[in-house]
């Protein structure tokens, strides 16, 4: 670990670091060349919606292997882990909520709150030739719930015949077969790809409950690609997922595990601020019934590895397709998704499975109207839960999250240059029928002024709505309770407003942006309350009172030091105004600091970055004032966290033609969380959790591997 005194001001003099490429110009769905090529490394591209990409090369040179890994580290987005035990990860933009952000493929938006807890680290890399990344409400025309933004993956057509191949080995049992495979023919393409991904669970403290979730993960497609059938440019794809995880208790003896119900397999005596007995802790409020080897009232631990551990089976099948050909003057555009997401689960004695359905239709069209392009379309969205289980002690809570949703919507937008092309406006809006929530109204205003050939600034105000599910991965809490009495009946809502700068030289390459989001009506549970008349325990469904607003702004300075080499420093800082518990439910840090360095000169490549995350509020973020968190040992969590540096490290060689190997080190100085205080916390009653999270659950991991290309 990097000492902490050392300030991102000083180590952005010390160090520098990959430069933001600039691509293509999408205007609705015209692309017209910018004339810039656009380089492997992340940068915003030349839209009128600020879109950062991160290309293929990029992917390679980070050593991503799964979706997760590779927009982490990166100014305004992060990706947050919201549970210990099952490491349910989700994608952070602008620091908003993570279940705030949509993930579309080639456009279409197929995942729901419940696929994306667990499938965003399902997502295939094979094939990709970019993701872009628009942060704001409502900057997908398509995908107006994306309060916080939109990730879309973008398939690669391939033009010739194709074979890669990569084996990768790591520290902690990581093991990482990636193939991909293509057939170009005239008139279209075949693609066909495969990744298998294992890890083990990581115990760092050596209290026997890992941080980090094992797993192993199968997912394999095909993607289909035709110039003209019928008139139409067609591409499709169809992935399946296969995916075992366990928290919690070491291993990946999953039934074993199920039925060990009693006694006590872990120390808690191990780590910071462990327990004095190895049974057990301290109850902080003193109202213990068993008495601890010291003599403290506390609490022993009898529910086995059962009762400490979450183990998720995930089975998902999906279909993405979109067919666009001439119209007149313009185009027309027919896209259909389809997704079948199954889960498995044990949550510390808790069953759920779910199953979950969805559709997407979408017909548009864009034509020119005089000198302004006008795009407009319907679309349909179709999402069903439905869900069985029991609570720990084995009552039934059948449908405890169920939902089905309809949502059919028409919109448009309208594309217009002035001054020569010097000012370009982007308006849009569109209405949604939503069948629970009504019909709500998305605008948005985007604005390009391209001050000169090297300068422009990019305006945008808008607004979006999702309509909030009960789905228990806000809360694991829910799974304990025998129903959800609902009392919300008002879609979330956020307004945003945003400004970037840009500028591209050169040598010389810089991005800033100022982001204003405000959320009305955010969606709570609250898995604590009691029916009034039976005594059950039921979770209130409620909305927000007050409006949660969050404004930053983040920089990136790329400059290319020599032709092989270029550095970037970047930074960011927010704001967070929030008075109600379980809005903002995860700490955010206010200051985040970037450094890299990328080379590449012949048969050799290389990329060092190192991210300074300041400290995290964390007595207001877990509201300590009416819920105090504690240690094993009594003693209370850290008000605040301290600020840390993560520093990772990869190297690429090429043998020849086909052949190339690697070797990477990520989180070179070792820190994690556990070094300073566990991510499981007690109440003062003793009653556990698992949710105390600000820092990173596994240490230094080293990697290496080798790649075949044809």
């Amino acid at each position: 670990m990097i000492p902490s005194r050392m300030t991102p001001v000083v180590a952005a003099l010390l160090l520098a670091f990959s430069t933001p490429g600039f691509a293509d110009k999408t205007l609705g769905e015209v692309t017209v060349s910018s004339g810039k090529s656009s380089t492997g490394t992340p940068g915003l591209r030349d839209e009128i919606v600020a879109t950062e990409s991160i290309g293929a090369r990029e992917l390679e040179k980070t050593g991503a292997t799964m979706l997760t890994e590779a927009l982490d580290k990166r100014p305004g987005i992060a990706v947050q882990v919201e549970c210990s035990i099952c490491n349910v990860r989700n994608v952070v933009l602008n620091n908003l909520p993570g279940r705030y952000t949509t993930l579309l493929i080639d456009g279409i938006p197929i995942f729901s709150s419940v696929s994306t807890a667990y499938g965003l680290d399902s997502v295939n890399l094979g094939g990709i030739e970019r993701i872009d990344i628009s942060r704001g409400a409502g900057t997908s025309l398509i995908a107006p719930e994306a309060l916080a933004g939109s990730v879309n993956i973008v398939t690669r057509r391939p033009t010739k015949d194709e074979f890669m191949a990569v084996q990768q080995f790591g520290s902690y049992g990581q093991w990482n077969t990636d193939l991909f495979g293509a057939k170009a023919f005239t008139g279209g393409a075949l693609t066909a790809n495969f990744s298998h991904n294992q890890h083990d669970t990581v115990d760092a403290d050596d209290n026997k409950v890992s941080e980090y979730t094992g797993f192993k993960r199968n997912m394999g497609g095909v993607g289909f690609f035709a110039d003209d059938l019928g008139g139409f440019k067609l591409k499709g794809r169809v992935d399946v997922i296969d995916e075992k995880r366990m928290g919690g208790a070491m291993g990946s003896d999953y039934a074993g595990v199920k039925a060990d119900g009693s006694g006590n397999p872990f120390n808690w005596s191990a780590g910071r601020n462990g327990s004095p007995d190895p049974r057990g802790w301290v109850t902080p409020d003193g109202s213990g019934t068993d008495t601890l080897s010291n003599g403290q009232a506390g609490k022993f631990y009898n529910d086995g590895r059962a009762g400490m551990s979450e183990i998720i089976f995930t089975d998902r099948k999906q279909f993405v397709s979109t067919a666009t050909r001439k119209l007149g003057e313009g185009s027309l555009r027919f896209a259909v998704g389809y997704a079948e997401h199954k889960q498995d689960s044990f949550y510390e004695k808790a069953v759920y499975k779910a199953d979950e359905t969805q559709y997407y239709l979408e017909a548009s069209t864009q034509q020119p109207l005089g000198k302004t392009l006008i795009n407009t379309g319907l679309s349909y969205r179709h999402e069903d839960l439905a869900s069985l289980g029991t609570d720990a002690s084995g009552r039934n809570n059948d449908g405890i999250d169920n939902y089905k949703y309809r949502t059919p919507g028409a919109f448009l937008q309208a594309y217009h240059a002035l001054f020569d092309g010097a000012v370009e406006l982007n308006g849009s809006v569109r209405y949604d029928k939503h069948n629970v929530f009504g019909g709500i109204t998305s605008p948005r205003l985007n604005v390009l002024w391209n001050h000169n050939h090297e300068w422009n600034s990019r305006f945008a105000v808008g607004r979006g709505f999702r309509a909030p599910t009960s789905f228990f991965e806000q809360d694991h809490g829910i799974l304990d309770t025998l129903r959800i009495v609902r009392r919300i009946d008002k879609a979330e809502i956020s307004d945003n407003a945003s400004y970037s700068l840009s500028f591209a030289g050169d040598r010389l390459a810089m991005v800033s942006s100022l982001n204003y989001n405000r959320i009305k009506n955010m969606a709570l549970l609250d898995s604590g309350a009691t029916d009034p008349l039976t005594g059950d325990p039921i979770t209130l469904f409620t909305s927000a009172q007050q409006p949660v607003t969050v404004v930053g702004g983040d920089l990136t300075v790329t400059y290319k030091l020599t032709p092989n080499l270029e550095a970037t420093v970047a930074g960011e800082h927010f704001k967070y105004r929030f008075s109600e518990a379980g809005t903002l439910a995860f700490a955010r840090p206010e200051t985040r600091a970037y450094l890299r360095l990328d080379y590449e000169a012949g048969p050799w490549a290389a990329m060092t970055r190192a991210t300074w995350t300041g400290p995290m509020d964390l007595a207001k973020f877990y509201d300590y004032a009416n819920n105090p968190r504690y240690n094993f040992d009594g003693s209370k969590k850290l008000d605040k966290s301290p600020s840390y540096w993560i520093v990772d490290l990869r190297g690429e060689y090429r043998l020849n033609r086909q052949w190339s190997g690697f070797l990477g080190v990520d989180n070179i100085f070792d820190f994690k969380q556990s070094d300073k205080e566990s991510m499981l916390w007690v109440g003062a009653d003793g009653s556990f959790d698992v949710t105390h999270i600000w820092g990173p659950n596994r240490g230094r991991f080293i990697y290496g591997g080798v790649k075949f290309t044809l």
